[in-house]
């Protein structure tokens, strides 16, 4: 009897294990002992479970922190030097643990490409072992069902091959895979399990590859745009560009636009004061040197979108436009010049630099340097600080503050274009030898000293700046994140399981019908499934009625008290 139990266990053992195509893992701590290639078999071996892809893949989500969290090179360098120098302690380890550089680091490209092959080399075997079992046939029915987690048993008039057949039926018509061996029904469901799960793994390398490849390949970069100007996709007309290490110039799609004006409202009362309504750039396009101009209205999260390459809205602000006068009175220099916000009613500051044509009322030629700080809406002269009340352009008010001598743009160096270098050049004073400094509403005129000239604030125009980028697989990179979401649920939610329905004929000729359900993992819902289908086979093999005790045709007298057996026996036979 022992014996029996055990053989019945080690069946229903591989029949659990059957439900599985995840290849066994051996232990970690068997290494074996041949040399090279023995070493070589055993850490392929645990690069390639399941356990260490989970492990790469956290450690994957790890480095992505220090990527958001510090600023990189790769997205705005700037930043990254801001945060050099102002977190001077910490400089020297972010810059030899490569924190400013994350994404290209050495040691996020190793877990990057030991996840790649971990993935391949966890998919591929089972994916073969999946196949083989879709090519495959359920197993047969286990000795003992009664072992089985769901299990019931009826007996029946009907036929045997009658049962079975209609078992067959309806589980078919369940979408069971089914079939008959020997004297039971065999059935599986659930296969879209397995499925799901390695089209779950199947969509991470797709995502990897793709993310590998859009950074290799990409191309991005941003520009700002004074309403009237234009700008055509170059890279000469980029104010800063960054592309990948396999990008070409020649993959840069030809096209141009025109920002023809930007719209921006905003709420004027309650709480929400200052929020924007609408803010929309509209712009016209066209594609190629002779393409057909088009309109189009760019708004946040809704870029224009030209062969691959997208344009995004990304900020908006004021550029006043003003005209400089020399000493002789001759206009030297009229232009719009944006200004870089700082707060979110669009306080904005930068520097008005004219570089050449400038020469003082002596015929010598000098460069003219101003310091600007402008507000959209202030609150009124000798009522308030320097400070927008409102993001809107309500009162208008540019301060300057004026500089002569070199700007130092001659020196090769680069220049922020909303800082004044000021370390070469004297302060224009007034009457009273102070800085000369003055608020200006539109149309007035700020006087320079000794007949130096004038700067007049002429009026305001507004600019957007685009970002125009190009991720060359980033449709594949979406698919591969949808592909993972829908296997992941089909991993979670769906429950592989196997049925056997078994109906053999009894000693008395009636047939005993035996159901029983096996699933991957415990589930309440099998025991519900099989009771569902145990009701709809009792329809076709009803229960049969229970036989009624045969009676005895002679049955013996009763004894009065007291009275002998014998006489008792030979007062029946008078």
């Amino acid at each position: 009897m022992s014996n029996t139990n055990t053989t019945d266990e080690r069946d229903l053992g591989r029949a659990g294990e059957q439900l599985s195509t995840a290849p066994r893992e051996e232990s970690a701590t068997s290494v074996p002992a041949m040399g090279v290639i023995g070493w070589a078999r055993w850490f392929w071996r645990q690069l390639t479970s399941m356990r260490v892809a989970l492990i790469l893949l956290f450690l994957l989500s790890l480095g992505a922190i220090p990527g958001s969290l510090i600023p990189q090179n790769s997205v705005d360098e700037l930043k990254v030097q801001t945060f050099k120098e102002t977190h001077t302690t910490v400089t020297p380890i972010y810059e030899k643990l490569q924190f400013f550089d994350v994404y290209s680091s050495v040691w996020f490209s190793a877990i990057y490409i030991l996840l790649f092959i971990s993935l391949i080399g966890c998919i591929v075997p089972r994916t073969g072992q999946f196949v083989g079992q879709l090519r495959g046939r359920p197993p047969g029915a286990p000795k003992k069902l009664t072992r089985l987690p769901a299990y019931t048993t009826w007996r029946t008039d009907a036929g045997p091959d009658q049962v079975r057949e209609a078992a067959l039926g309806i589980l078919r018509r369940r979408r069971f895979r089914s079939h008959t061996v020997g004297d039971a029904v065999s059935a599986e469901k659930g296969y879209l399990r397995e499925t799901g799960n390695l089209l779950f793994h199947i969509a991470l390398i797709v995502m990897l590859v793709a993310f590998a490849g859009g950074q290799l390949f990409k191309s991005e970069g941003g520009k700002l745009v004074v309403e009237g100007d234009g700008f055509a996709n170059t890279i000469t007309q980029y104010d800063d560009f960054k592309s990948g290490s396999l990008f070409d110039n020649d993959d840069l799609a030809p096209f141009s636009f025109d920002l023809q004006d930007f719209v921006g409202t905003y709420e004027r009362g309650g709480p929400q004061r200052g929020t924007p309504r609408t803010y929309e750039a509209r712009v016209t396009y066209s594609e190629g040197a002779d393409g057909e101009t088009k309109k189009k209205v760019i708004e946040v999260n809704k870029p224009l979108d030209v062969d691959g390459t997208k344009v995004y809205l990304n900020a908006h602000g004021y550029a006043p436009v003003v005209s400089v006068k020399d000493g002789r009175g001759k206009e030297v220099y009229r232009t719009a010049v944006p200004l870089l916000p700082i707060d979110n009613n669009v306080t904005s500051t930068g520097a008005i630099k004219v570089m050449d044509g400038y020469k003082d009322r002596n015929g010598k030629k000098s460069q003219l340097g101003f310091q600007a700080f402008f507000v959209p809406t202030f609150a009124g002269d000798g009522q308030g600080t320097m400070f927008s009340q409102y993001p809107g352009l309500d009162y208008p008010v540019l301060a300057l503050n004026g500089y002569h001598g070199s700007l130092g743009v001659d020196s090769g160096l680069p220049q922020n274009v909303y800082q004044l270098d000021t370390s070469k050049m004297k302060e224009f004073k007034d009457s009273n030898g102070d800085q000369l400094k003055k608020r200006l509403r539109p149309g007035e005129t700020m006087k320079l000293p000794d007949g130096a000239g004038s700067i007049t604030f002429e009026s305001v125009e507004e600019w957007a700046s685009f970002q125009i980028s190009r991720q060359p697989a980033s449709g594949w990179a979406l698919t591969g994140a949808i592909a993972a979401i829908a296997g992941l649920a089909g991993s979670l939610f769906i429950q592989r399981r196997r049925v056997w329905v078994r109906a053999v004929r009894g000693t008395d000729g009636v047939t005993v019908v035996e159901m029983a359900g096996l699933g991957r993992s415990e589930s309440a819902k099998l025991p519900e499934e099989l009771g569902d289908l145990a009701a709809a086979l009792h329809t076709v093999a009803p229960t049969a009625p229970d036989p009624d005790p045969d009676p005895d045709p002679d049955p013996a007298p009763e004894t009065e008290p007291g009275q002998p057996a014998e006489e008792s026996a030979e007062g029946a036979e008078k």
